[in-house]
C-alpha cells in the first residue's frame, strides 16, 4: 500500500507534469463480468507497466488518493473503490491506465461427491483403488466443448440433459447414432451419472455410418470441421476432441490431429486394442496429441489394451458403464473408453485451472497422474493412472 502522504505530494507533483503526459487516442478498455456475479459500481483499475506516482496524470493520482484498497507491493499497480460515470470516464482517458475491470464477487469452490458412481470415474478421483465415490469439484468442465468423432450421439438421452447436440455429419444424412459407439464414448465424457465432465457441452460429429465403417477423407474431413468450428462455438474455458477410432500408421491423419492441436484444440486419442505398441497405430502414434491406454478394475494393464513410447496416460477402460443409444445404458470394455475419460478430464481441468494449450493440458494430466500404480506395464511405457487432482486423495 502507498501511503496516504505519498499521493498527497504525488497529487501535487502531478500538477507540474500533468501537460507533458501524452493523450491517448483511446479509452482504455472496461471489462465486464458475468452480471450474476458483479459488484454494481465498483471498479479495479489496472495501471500500465512501469507506472509510477511521481509521473502519474492527476486524476490518477487524486482518486488512487480516496481509494480503499491500492495494490503495488508487486509489478500489479493500481486500485480499487467505487466509481461513478463520470470518474470511470476520466480514469479510463488516463494514459496511466491499462485497463478498468469491473468487480466481482468470488466464492470458496466446493466439491462433491457422487456416492456408488461407476468404477471408471470413481478411480481417477482417487490415489488408491477401492473407493466407489467420484469426487470432484463442481465446476464439472462448465464452458467447455468437446466434439465426440465417432459414429454420432443419441442427443436427446436424459443423461444428457439437453447438453448434446449435433455439429456435422460426413457419414450419411441420417442425424443418428446407429452403431451406439458414439453415444457411449459420449456418456463417459460428460453424462450426468457416468461422465467427468458434467456440465461439459457435447457436441456429435459423424464419420462411422450405421454399420460403424468410415473411410480416412472423412475423418480427416471432420477433424478440419472441428479446427475451423472450435473458435466461433462459444467455448469460453476451451475446446476438446475426442477420437476412439484408429487404424495402421498414418501420416496423413497425424499430421491432421497434430494441426487440431496446434489450433488450440485438446485432443484425446484410444491407443487401440490390439494389445501392440501405439507407435504402429494411427492418430495415436503423433506425439502432439494425449494418447490413451487402458486399465482394468484391478489396476492392471488391460490385456488388450496398446502400450508403447507415445502413451501418455492411462485410465480405466474395462467393463465401463455408460449411456447406450437406445436410451438406456451399456457396459463394455476397450481404450475407446480410456480416451473419453482422459477428454472429460481435459474439459474439467480447463474449468478448474482455467485454459492452457493442447500440449500443456495432456503435460498437466500426466504431473497430476498417480504415478507406478499399474501392474503389467511394458517397460519403455509411461505407468500413470489419470487422477483429477481430488484434494482428500
Amino acid at each position: 500500500m502507498y501511503p496516504k502522504t505519498l499521493f498527497c505530494l504525488s497529487a501535487l507533483a502531478s500538477l507540474t507534469t500533468a501537460r507533458s503526459v501524452p493523450k491517448r487516442s483511446a479509452p482504455a478498455p472496461l471489462m465486464r463480468v458475468n452480471e450474476e456475479h458483479r459488484i454494481p459500481g465498483k471498479y479495479i483499475v489496472k495501471m500500465k507497466e512501469g507506472f509510477s506516482t511521481a509521473t502519474a496524470d492527476f486524476t490518477v493520482t487524486s482518486h488512487m488518493n480516496e481509494a480503499k484498497h491500492v495494490y503495488g507491493s508487486t509489478s500489479f499497480k493500481g486500485f480499487a473503490n467505487t466509481l461513478n460515470e463520470t470518474s470511470l470516464e476520466a480514469l479510463r482517458a488516463s494514459p496511466n491506465v491499462e485497463y478498468v475491470h469491473e468487480d466481482q464477487k468470488f466464492y470458496l469452490t466446493d466439491y462433491e461427491t457422487q456416492e456408488g458412481a461407476p468404477y471408471g470415474i470413481a478411480r481417477i478421483s482417487h490415489r488408491n483403488a477401492g473407493d466407489n465415490n467420484y469426487v470432484r469439484d463442481n465446476s464439472d468442465g462448465d464452458g467447455t466443448c468437446v466434439y465426440i468423432i465417432d459414429t454420432g450421439i443419441k442427443i436427446d438421452h436424459p443423461e444428457f440433459e439437453g447438453r448434446a447436440i449435433w455439429g456435422a455429419n460426413y457419414a450419411d444424412d441420417e442425424d443418428i447414432d446407429g452403431a451406439g459407439h458414439g453415444t457411449f464414448v459420449a456418456g463417459i465424457v460428460g453424462s450426468k451419472s457416468y461422465g467427468v465432465a458434467k456440465k461439459t457441452q457435447l457436441i456429435a460429429v459423424k464419420v462411422f455410418d450405421n454399420n460403424g465403417a468410415a473411410d480416412g477423407a472423412k475423418i480427416l474431413d471432420a477433424i478440419d470441421w472441428v479446427g475451423q468450428d472450435a473458435p466461433s462455438r462459444g467455448c469460453a474455458n476451451g475446446a476438446v476432441a475426442n477420437l476412439s477410432l484408429g487404424g495402421g500408421r498414418d501420416q496423413a491423419s497425424n499430421d491432421a490431429v497434430a494441426a487440431l492441436a496446434s489450433s488450440g484444440v485438446f485432443v484425446a486419442v484410444a491407443s487401440g486394442n490390439d494389445g501392440a505398441d501405439a507407435e504402429n497405430t494411427s492418430p495415436a502414434s503423433e506425439p502432439s496429441v494425449c494418447t490413451v491406454s487402458a486399465s482394468d478394475e484391478g489396476d492392471n494393464k488391460a490385456d488388450y489394451s496398446n502400450y508403447g513410447a507415445v502413451v501418455d496416460i492411462w485410465a480405466p477402460g474395462t467393463n465401463i458403464e455408460s449411456t447406450s443409444y437406445d436410451g438406456t445404458t451399456t457396459t463394455a470394455s476397450g481404450t475407446s473408453a480410456s480416451s473419453p475419460i482422459i477428454a472429460g478430464l481435459g474439459a474439467y481441468l480447463l474449468t478448474l485451472e482455467g485454459p492452457r494449450d493442447a500440449g500443456a493440458l495432456c503435460d498437466r494430466i500426466k504431473e497430476l497422474a498417480t504415478q507406478g500404480v499399474l501392474n503389467g506395464v511394458p517397460e519403455g511405457t509411461t505407468n500413470a493412472l489419470a487422477f483429477n487432482g481430488n484434494p482428500s486423495g
